[in-house]
Formats: structure tokens, C-alpha cells, sequence
């Protein structure tokens, strides 16, 4: 595989994770991969430090972010409101939400492309205002898109269902036809639609599969699925992550030509 030189940088902020007793910050390497061979750009791993990340600094620097998904699910006073919790037992990455969150709002403001994947885009709903289904198998109506963790990766990963994509927006330009087969490794969905979203694809159920920003300055996506897996064997996820890379590349272009200009020799 070629790539293009310089390659756009993505950043790709961390779960927080505890290991050995002590906290590491993590990022899957199926993201990092999604992010070198589907987009063709150098992923930059970000720790989730809360307000003691720069992000003024880090949007300067970077020319797209990825958010990922992840175990963890966003803690739901962000957006149920003081006081509210989850069931017992639900893993939380409150540094993870610290992070991300205004990350979000501040890259769509900025017009900095992202890509949000799973936990990524409930990040993207709550950030812009929206709730969640906390156990989506749990809402009448809606089917269980959760894996059975019982069966390999390979197998959890596998596509189990469609997508039908809404005409008219970003991925009616990707895709050639109407409907996209996906996977499905979710508890948690999208519950009342953020005012600045729009929907993109629906599962047969009709939970939202996937939305993009309505009058985003950059390529501004998210898709409730993974389509980072095995990245280069989907044609969809490529068209995806190709979209997302062109974004960043545009962005550097921007970003980098005042530094790339000839200087002027003095007299």
C-alpha cells in the first residue's frame, strides 16, 4: 500500500483503562489501523486529560480526530442531568467524557473533520444535546444489537444486518445503492436526535444507525457500527474512511501551506 506524503494527521483521543492497578491510557489498534490504511493518515494517540488538555492547541495541530468506540458507555448525567446513574455495574470512562465531549463541540466549531464510531457517535449526540437508549434491547420496538460474546471476533464482527440510507445526504455521494450490510456490537443507541443532526442510515428496526452535522464546516460523520474492522476488505468502510481522509488531507493543505511557502532570500 502507498500512501501519500505528508500524510494529514488524525487524532485519537484514549480510553482510560486500569491495568496492573494502574491507569493506562488506550486506543484499539483496529482504529489506529483504520486510521493509517482507510484514511491514509498518521494517527496521533491523544490521552483523555479533561480540561488540562490544550484543546485550543490540539485542533491547531491536527487536521481530523477519530472517536472511537469503546466498552465504556458516556455517564448519563451528560445528558439526563445531575444526578442521574446508570444500572450497576455499567463501565464508565469519566475522563473519556471529559474529553471528548467538548472535544466534539469545539472541533465542529472549528471545522476540523471527525469520524465518531459507536460509543463515538452517542459522544456526538449527547455533546450536541441528545439522549441515549441505555439498554436498547430493553425499548419496545427495537431489536438486541448487541454481539453474542460467546462466538469469535471474526464472527461478532461479521455483518448481521442492513442499513438504509436516507437520500440526500453524505452517504448517498459514497454508495451506489440504497441500503449497506453493517455489523452490530452495541448496548446502548441513540434516543432522541441532537437539534444540529441529521440521519444518515437506519437499521430495519429504525434505531439510527448513523447521522451526520447539519451545516458542518468539514466532514462531520458518525456510524453506530465499526466499520475500522478489517477496514480494507469492506468497500463501504474504505468509501468512509476515504471520505474522512480527503477531509483531513484538505485540511492540511490549508493548515501547512503558509509553512510550505518559499522564503524569500534577503538582500
Amino acid at each position: 500500500m502507498t500512501l501519500h506524503r505528508p500524510l494529514p494527521l488524525i487524532a485519537i483521543p484514549a480510553d482510560v483503562r486500569e491495568l496492573d492497578t494502574h491507569p493506562f491510557h488506550v486506543v484499539g489498534e483496529k482504529y489506529i489501523t483504520g486510521v493509517l490504511r482507510g484514511a491514509e493518515a498518521l494517527p496521533l494517540l491523544v490521552p483523555s486529560l479533561g480540561d488540562e488538555l490544550d484543546r485550543r492547541d490540539l485542533l491547531a495541530r491536527v487536521d481530523g480526530i477519530l472517536f472511537t468506540g469503546s466498552p465504556s458507555n458516556v455517564e448519563p448525567h451528560h445528558y439526563h442531568g445531575k444526578g442521574t446513574r446508570s444500572r450497576e455495574g455499567t463501565l464508565h470512562d469519566p475522563q473519556r467524557d471529559s474529553t471528548t465531549l467538548p472535544l466534539i463541540r469545539e472541533a465542529i466549531a472549528g471545522g476540523v473533520p471527525i469520524l465518531c464510531i459507536c460509543r463515538g457517535i452517542q459522544e456526538l449526540n449527547v455533546a450536541l444535546g441528545g439522549t441515549l437508549h441505555q439498554h436498547v434491547q430493553e425499548v419496545s420496538g427495537f431489536a438486541d444489537h448487541r454481539s453474542d460474546k460467546t462466538k469469535s471476533r471474526d464472527e461478532r464482527y461479521a455483518p448481521v444486518h442492513k442499513a438504509t440510507i436516507e437520500p440526500g445526504g453524505v452517504f448517498a455521494t459514497l454508495w451506489p445503492e440504497p441500503e449497506v450490510m453493517v455489523n452490530s456490537l452495541h448496548g446502548q443507541g441513540i434516543d432522541r436526535l441532537a437539534p444540529g443532526l441529521a440521519i444518515e442510515a437506519r437499521a430495519p428496526d429504525g434505531l439510527i444507525e448513523a447521522v451526520r452535522v447539519k451545516d458542518a464546516k468539514a466532514f462531520a460523520l458518525g456510524v453506530q457500527w465499526h466499520p475500522e474492522w478489517k477496514v480494507t476488505e469492506n468497500q463501504f468502510s474504505m468509501a468512509l474512511f476515504g471520505a474522512f481522509g480527503d477531509a483531513a488531507r484538505a485540511r492540511a493543505s490549508a493548515r501547512l501551506a503558509p509553512a510550505q511557502r518559499p522564503r524569500v532570500a534577503r538582500a
